[in-house]
C-alpha cells in the first residue's frame, strides 16, 4: 500500500500578514514587483555591456588585440545569457541574431581562461 500522505501535493500559503490587504496589494506582491523590476534593470545593463564589448571587438587592429577583445566580449555576452535565464528567457538564438554575436564569441561562452601568475 502506498503512503498517500507523502505523494499528495501540498498547498502552501503565505502567513496571514502577507495576504491581500484592503488596498488590494500584499507586501509579498510588492516585493515580487520590486524584484522583477531589478531583474529587468540588470538585464538592460548586461545588454549594454555586451553591446559595448562587441563594438570594441569590431575595432580590433591586431590579432593579439582581437583575442583579448573576443575574450572580453565572450565574458559580457555570457553574463547577458545568465541574466536572461534569471528572467526566465531561455532561448539564446534570438540574442545571437539581435546583437550580431560572432561565432568566435559564441564558441567561448562560459570558457574559463588561464590567468598568468602575478609577477610572471
Amino acid at each position: 500500500m502506498v503512503n498517500t500522505r507523502l505523494t499528495d501535493p501540498v498547498s502552501l500559503r503565505p502567513p496571514s500578514q502577507y495576504q491581500h490587504s484592503s488596498g488590494g496589494t500584499s507586501p509579498l506582491s510588492v516585493l515580487e514587483y520590486e524584484l522583477m523590476a531589478e531583474r529587468a534593470d540588470a538585464l538592460g545593463r548586461a545588454g549594454l555591456r555586451a553591446e559595448a564589448a562587441l563594438r570594441r571587438l569590431t575595432s580590433a587592429a591586431t590579432d593579439e588585440e582581437r583575442e583579448a577583445l573576443t575574450d572580453a566580449a565572450a565574458t559580457e555576452v555570457y553574463a547577458l545569457f545568465i541574466q536572461r535565464e534569471m528572467c526566465g528567457l531561455r532561448n539564446g538564438r534570438d540574442v545571437i541574431a539581435r546583437y550580431g554575436i560572432p561565432g568566435a564569441v559564441v564558441a567561448r561562452l562560459g570558457v574559463s581562461r588561464k590567468t598568468s601568475p602575478a609577477g610572471s
